[in-house]
């Protein structure tokens, strides 16, 4: 099994516009898919790779161009300039669990293995997903099952959760299917604990508020003209990214000068999120929610 198979690959790696002498950054190295195309178009360029997860080092490539950082995408700013870099030319972050995370049943990312609840993309992180379950007030697990899972029956769901915890702790993935069973609908169970297990990986890795910080550090970090390439496989996570190509900022909501010019610090390459191909669908199932957007920073 492949530690991963990027989505929309070609499509990514050309919305960065690559010079062959600039300096670009992988904020989501994983196995390294994107980063060898944009070094098979580098010269005298230059690649940063950040990844949380200690796994994904195995994959990195013996190049001199490459420098690879085992750290959370939300501290670019600060790791680039401390290797020395005050600005890059291109950004680009998949989103996506990896497959290696998927499939490797330790790690806790799948409703379909009986397994310990981690989902840690650190594991250096104290935090488990079996800590929130344990620790957390049942409106708090309401909200990040709706919030995070669009599950309209959250609060039912922490209310099971708050009551079977009483007894025993819920530890492992059938210990919580197991108590949800009922709650799941009829014929759309693999739905609902795929939401269910999304709205807990998100929580325990604080994945929205990282991500915000990531995109306001990447405007930030990129030259006039540089390109943010993202590729995002939920609503949540789209909803950000789009406003704040458009934008600017996270409300959506786009400012204009005196004369009604936009002020947006992007110019839009994507209007519309670019999506897989039937035939890439076919060779990739994992590429099915996956929605492209680019951005040029002016």
């Amino acid at each position: 099994m492949a530690y991963h198979v990027p989505a929309l690959l070609d499509e990514s790696i050309n919305g960065l516009n690559i010079r062959p002498t600039g300096i670009y950054v992988d904020v989501t190295f994983g196995g390294g898919g994107h980063s060898g195309e944009i070094l098979k178009r580098l010269t005298t360029g230059r690649l940063i790779a950040f990844d949380q997860d200690e796994d994904a080092a195995i994959n990195m490539q013996d190049d001199k161009r490459l420098t690879f950082l085992n750290q959370n995408f939300r501290f670019l700013k600060n790791n680039l300039r401390y290797i020395g870099i005050t600005s890059v030319d291109g950004i680009i972050a998949d989103l996506g669990v990896s497959f290696h995370q998927f499939d490797e049943p330790a790690r806790g990312f799948t409703f379909r293995q009986d397994t310990e609840l981690d989902m840690r993309m650190n594991r250096s992180s104290r935090l488990k997903a079996s800590d929130l379950l344990s620790d957390l007030a049942e409106e708090d697990l309401a909200d990040i099952f709706y919030k995070y899972g669009e599950l309209t029956n959250s609060r039912k769901i922490a209310r099971a959760i708050v009551l079977s915890r009483a007894a025993k702790p819920l530890r492992t993935v059938n210990d919580l299917t197991g108590v949800l069973g009922k709650l799941a609908p009829f014929r759309q169970e693999n739905k609902f604990y795929a939401r269910l297990f999304q709205a807990l990986r998100i929580a325990v890795n604080n994945e929205i508020d990282y991500l915000k910080e990531m995109l306001e550090q990447s405007l930030e970090m990129l030259n006039a003209g540089g390109r943010l390439v993202v590729l995002t496989y939920h609503s949540l996570e789209d909803r950000l990214v789009k406003d704040y190509m458009r934008s600017g900022s996270f409300t959506g909501e786009e400012s204009k000068d005196f004369y009604g010019n936009s002020t947006s610090p992007f110019r839009l390459i994507t209007r519309k999120a670019i999506i897989p191909t039937e035939e890439e669908i076919a060779i990739n199932s994992r590429s099915r929610s996956a929605k492209l957007r680019i951005a040029e920073k002016i």
